[in-house]
């Protein structure tokens, strides 16, 4: 999934300057993806969307972020959740932020970096098992 403009609720911690982002793919499967700044010409997260490594994620979305980025029904195919990548040196060291999801609404093209009220869910998790 290609999407060309995404307008960020709130920046993400530590980027105050970059509000606008494009997703792209960064491999032909689809779930490599690339979260680019388009504010900031060096700036790029890696991103995955949860269900290839962890298929029960399902993270509670607060009502706030709901009505900030115009999600009308929590329907599956309506929303977008990516997992940040942290690269390690090797796969097995590469983690993913299960506590603060990347949640898209492609409709509107807002999104927003949720920090999740679940303690238990970690913020460095291994991309593989």
């Amino acid at each position: 999934m290609d999407i060309p403009v995404i307008e960020l609720a709130h920046p993400m911690p530590g980027f105050p300057d970059d509000g606008r982002f494009a997703l792209v793919r960064l491999d032909e499967d689809g779930v490599l993806l690339g979260f680019r700044s388009l504010d900031s010409a060096d700036l790029q997260f890696v991103v995955v969307p949860p269900a290839p490594f962890y298929p029960d994620y399902a993270p509670e979305i607060g009502d706030d972020v709901v009505s900030e980025l115009g999600i009308e029904e929590a329907a599956a195919g309506e929303v977008l959740v990516l997992l940040v990548v942290h690269a390690g040196a090797t796969l097995a060291e590469t983690t993913v932020n299960l506590r603060a999801p990347l949640v898209v609404n492609p409709a509107t093209r807002k999104a927003s970096q949720v920090i999740l009220d679940d303690t238990d869910l970690p913020l460095a998790a291994p991309l593989v098992a």
